[in-house]
Order: C-alpha cells, then sequence, then structure tokens
C-alpha cells in the first residue's frame, strides 16, 4: 500500500487496503489511506505478534494457538452490526480480556522502540482511554506518540461512520512515509517482544519444575523418614 502510494496510485492502494483491515476504502484518499495502514499496523503488531507470544510463554503452543483463534473469531464476528450484534459480542469481550497483557505490552515495548520515548508515553496516559477499544487504545497511541503523527477521526466501516477521538493531537497529520517508519517500529516491538516473552517462558519453566521438585519431596518425605 505504501509503494502505491508513493507512486500515487492512489486506486491501486484503495484496492489493497482491505486485505489489511475491514475499512471503507472507497472514499479514503491518500493521508486517510496512510492513517489507517498506520493504525492497523500498530494494532496488529498487538494482535498478531505480542500477545501470541505472550500466551505462547503462558502456556506453550496452545496458549499461542488458542489467543489466535480467539482473535481470528473476534475479527470474522465481533462487530456491532445487525447481523452480529446478538453474539458477536462474546467473541469481543473474549478477545478484550484474553489481548490486555499482549496490548499493554506493546504499549510499553512501542515507547522503548520508537523516537520519542517521551511523546509515546504522554500520548499513552492522555489519549489510549477515549479510543473505544481497550487494548487497541494504548497501542495506537503509543504508536503515534513514537512517531510523531496525529491518528484517529472519522472512519468508515461497512458502510457505518465512526467518529473515534484523535490520538496525540500536538502530532502532525499521517503522511506516506509513516508508513515505513510504522512498520520499523512493529518489527523493533516484535523482536523485542520475542525475547521478554522467550525470558518469560524460561522464567515459568523453572517455577512449574521448582513446583515438581517440591511436590515430589513432599510426597516421598515420609518414605525417605
Amino acid at each position: 500500500i505504501g509503494a502505491a502510494l508513493a507512486a500515487g496510485d492512489v486506486a491501486r492502494a484503495r484496492e489493497r487496503l482491505p486485505h489489511l483491515c475491514g475499512r471503507d476504502p472507497q472514499f479514503l484518499d491518500e493521508q486517510q489511506i496512510a492513517r489507517a495502514v498506520v493504525e492497523s499496523v500498530a494494532e496488529n503488531t498487538s494482535d498478531a505478534v505480542v500477545g501470541a507470544l505472550v500466551w505462547g510463554a503462558v502456556a506453550g503452543v496452545p496458549g499461542l494457538v488458542g489467543f489466535r483463534a480467539v482473535n481470528t473469531l473476534d475479527a470474522m464476528v465481533g462487530h456491532k452490526s445487525p447481523r452480529y450484534r446478538r453474539f458477536g459480542w462474546a467473541s469481543a469481550r473474549l478477545d478484550d480480556v484474553a489481548g490486555w497483557p499482549g496490548a499493554r505490552l506493546t504499549a510499553a515495548l512501542a515507547v522503548l522502540a520508537g523516537g520519542d520515548a517521551r511523546g509515546a508515553v504522554h500520548a499513552w496516559r492522555t489519549d489510549a482511554h477515549r479510543h473505544p477499544s481497550p487494548n487497541a487504545g494504548p497501542v495506537e497511541a503509543a504508536f503515534a506518540g513514537a512517531l510523531g503523527v496525529r491518528l484517529g477521526g472519522t472512519l468508515s466501516y461497512g458502510g457505518r461512520v465512526e467518529h473515534r477521538p484523535v490520538l496525540n493531537g500536538r502530532g502532525r497529520p499521517v503522511r506516506t512515509a509513516d508508513i515505513e517508519r510504522a512498520v520499523r517500529l512493529s518489527r523493533r516491538t516484535g523482536l523485542l517482544a520475542l525475547g521478554v516473552s522467550a525470558v518469560g517462558r524460561l522464567a515459568v519453566g523453572q517455577l512449574m519444575k521448582r513446583a515438581r521438585g517440591a511436590r515430589y519431596k513432599a510426597r516421598h518425605k515420609g518414605e525417605v523418614r
């Protein structure tokens, strides 16, 4: 999408956007498409990478696969539309709970990996709670502050217009070049999350090993005597 925008091919960028997010692309201009991409990169860093690593660290492969299943189910039916409203809410709430730790870790690592730690912290603390999603809010706000851009505003999903609060209002509007900057920030955040999760997994393994050893000693204490 960034390459298409850089080449001036807005029609091609609109065509590719639905592969990344569910936003209606037909009436978006270059700046709005770039903003949609940066917001989606930020949110997907949490949903597709960091959140999965966190649950993999906690519960191994079953935890990782289970988190991705919950997240995918939310993407499929967790919408406030007439078709899904009566049962999609359950998927959405389950995804909110499962995604909570990964979203906070993503925001914290974006602060460390971005170019403006102070701006990222300020946007996270000031604007995250204003976002309708409890998990996308911290992530998008931290990315906005780290990149020095302004996210949020009017958007359209499935013919339904939403007016979301602005994140990092003191930032500038998103430009096409910010797509690549967001991707690089996402990669750095993912690598940091991989390191944190690997260390966490080793720590969990050591705790479980010690717990098994303590139970074994307690069970055979009488036999040794």
